[in-house]
């Protein structure tokens, strides 16, 4: 190649790349500019997550590889901008004998006290049993527990229970989990048993009513949530799911089931799991992909049904939000999309302050 020849391609090649630099130059200032408005946006705003699996991790620290380091800690959350965050209490299911119902019930309650022990006497951090809780240590600085349980299985066939886990502090519940239960029937589960809500479930349904605690039916069937939905005089919230028009996942809610939810005051509370999220290899799913079914709900029922359940420490996270301490990523990625504050601040807790008012709490 000749000097000249080789001096004719550095000439077109230094326009290009200056080009490029300045491109990136761009892109990085308004990452940079996106970031600012998202912490300033999170510190006047209530962020609040609706599920996690932490309170397990924690209590129990070696009982499953990277127990010792879950997504979640306080500190994480301080850091992510998420003010509060709803630690619940997953059962596993065994067996529905007299003696597998009352291991349950008995693991539930010692795992609950160990949690309420360790997040009290924890600097920095509370547990909520209301909206006003929430509000005080958002205004304080403090971050906020919400106690829930994942698997009404702890109810037993008791309904006494029901109140009992309410007198120690619990606020929401998510009915079953992957199996059948003597509630209702589960999404995941090979075969309906009740067809929906069993005589008992309707029970336990009216009893939460009475006792002001939120119906979580993530998990819960088709039959199930439209029965809960028929009986329940209280929105409920699908605590932790994505769209199924999006994700063929059977744990993800159809449209109709969407709207039906919305139509009652409800809330549909968006999963981070990448299984929920979309069949593209793990390495790929990203923020975008749960704007991608924030974004289909907004559209099919607005922006005052909806909100995040992460699920994280069970299976939640994808790239960019591996943790509590990434949740400021939801809100550039919103930003990105063109939500306003006013919609971000629903999002993330103006609308689970609804349910909770709506709930006297």
């Amino acid at each position: 190649m000749t000097l000249i020849k080789t001096c004719r391609i550095f000439r077109g090649v230094l326009p290009l790349a200056a080009t490029l630099l300045i491109a990136f130059s761009a892109i990085a200032q308004d990452n940079q500019k996106l970031a600012q408005e998202a912490d300033k946006i999170h510190r006047k705003i209530l962020a609040i997550d609706t599920h996690n699996d932490t309170a397990l991790r924690i209590n129990n620290p070696n009982s499953k590889p990277g127990g010792a380091n879950p997504q979640v800690s306080f500190q994480k959350m301080k850091d992510g901008g998420l003010d509060a965050a709803f630690f619940a209490i997953y059962v596993g299911q065994e067996s529905r004998d007299s003696a597998g119902l009352a291991k349950a019930t008995a693991f539930a309650d010692d795992q609950l006290r160990k949690f309420k022990s360790y997040t009290e006497n924890y600097k920095g951090a509370a547990i909520a049993y209301n909206s006003k809780d929430l509000l005080r240590n958002k205004r304080e600085g403090t971050t906020s527990v919400v106690l829930a349980i994942e698997n009404g299985y702890v109810f037993q066939k008791n309904i006494s229970l029901v109140k009992h886990f309410a007198d120690m502090g619990v606020v929401a519940v998510t009915l079953c989990h992957n199996k059948n239960n003597d509630i209702c029937d589960a999404s995941m589960d090979t075969a309906p048993e009740h067809h929906g809500l069993s005589p008992f479930g309707v029970e336990v349904v009216k009893e939460m009513n009475r006792l002001k605690l939120i119906i979580d039916v993530s998990h819960a069937s088709t039959e199930s949530l439209f029965d809960i939905l028929e009986v329940s005089t209280l929105p409920i919230i699908a605590s932790h799911s994505g769209v199924w028009n999006i994700k063929n996942h059977n744990r993800n809610l159809r449209d109709n089931e969407i709207k039906a939810i919305a139509a009652k005051g409800g809330l549909i509370q968006v999963a981070t799991g990448r299984f929920f999220l979309s069949d593209k290899p793990k390495e790929e799913v990203t923020v975008s992909d749960i704007a991608n079914h924030i974004d289909y709900v907004v559209k099919l029922v607005g922006i005052d049904h909806v909100g995040i359940g992460t699920d994280f420490d069970g299976g939640g996270g994808v790239v960019g939000l591996e943790g509590a301490d990434k949740m400021k990523n939801i809100t550039i990625e919103l930003l990105k999309r063109g939500y306003s504050e006013e919609d971000i601040a629903k999002f993330w807790g103006k609308n689970l302050l609804t349910i909770l008012h709506k709930h006297g709490k």
